[in-house]
């Protein structure tokens, strides 16, 4: 699923399904961070941590612990960068090279709308209008949850690089929708609010890809250096 939206320079590894254990693979410390938690969240953590050293490996890189720091972002070895995403019965950790992206963000969420009320706190005026209009040319898809993780998205790519907070009404996501019967695209996310520095110029937005299937809704953001 999010292999398919991120550059070759990217590792990706995913997994579904239930059937890992809930501290599959965890070193102590990791362990002692999820110790208090329902076993659903051990297992999670524990998945996407079993990804994100699966996709070290594959980079040459030894595997070791994931442990969250500030606003519970995962701490990657010196000279990556990564992100990691899990729901119901899927698991996911994109890794790279810093020498060949600044930062990337990825979301996946279950393929159904959001709840009640969500849409309203995490959506602009101008983004409901737009997905008013996608829904009209493309029904059946669940278009709010899609904007709902391209934020996710957006907000793990941005994060790495300014140590900031960044709310849900700081960027305008724009959702485009590729020709063909299968549902991905592209989509870009204007930021309101001053953007990071990045290879020496300032951004102002960031552009990502989603898909569509498997029950799931993934989204990917990657912030090149040109």
């Amino acid at each position: 699923m999010i292999e398919e939206l991120l550059p070759g320079s990217v590792v990706t590894v995913e997994a579904y399904g239930h059937e890992e254990p809930a501290t599959t693979g965890l070193y102590p410390e990791e362990a002692a961070v999820v110790a208090q938690a329902v076993r659903k969240r051990r297992r999670e953590f524990a998945v996407v941590r079993s990804c994100a050293r699966r996709a070290m490996e594959k980079l040459g890189v030894p595997p070791q612990p994931v442990l969250p720091g500030e606003r519970g972002a995962p701490q990657w070895p010196a000279g990556l960068a990564g992100s990691m995403t899990h729901c119901d019965g899927y698991g996911a950790a994109a890794l790279v090279r810093l020498t060949d992206l600044a930062s990337l963000g990825i979301d996946a969420e279950p393929d159904g709308p959001l709840p009640d009320g969500v849409l309203g706190a995490v959506a602009l005026p101008a983004e409901r209008e737009r997905l008013l209009r996608l829904a009209q040319d493309h029904p059946g898809a669940h278009w709010d949850r899609l904007l709902f993780s391209a934020k996710e998205s957006v907000y793990k790519a941005w994060f790495p690089l300014t140590r900031q907070w960044l709310d849900f009404s700081e960027a305008d996501v724009e959702i485009g929708v590729d020709p063909g019967e299968r549902l991905h695209g592209s989509f870009r996310a204007e930021l309101l609010v001053p953007g990071p520095v990045v290879g020496g110029r300032r951004l102002g937005h960031f552009d990502g890809r989603w898909a569509v299937g498997r029950g799931l809704v993934a989204t990917a953001v990657t912030v090149p250096y040109g």
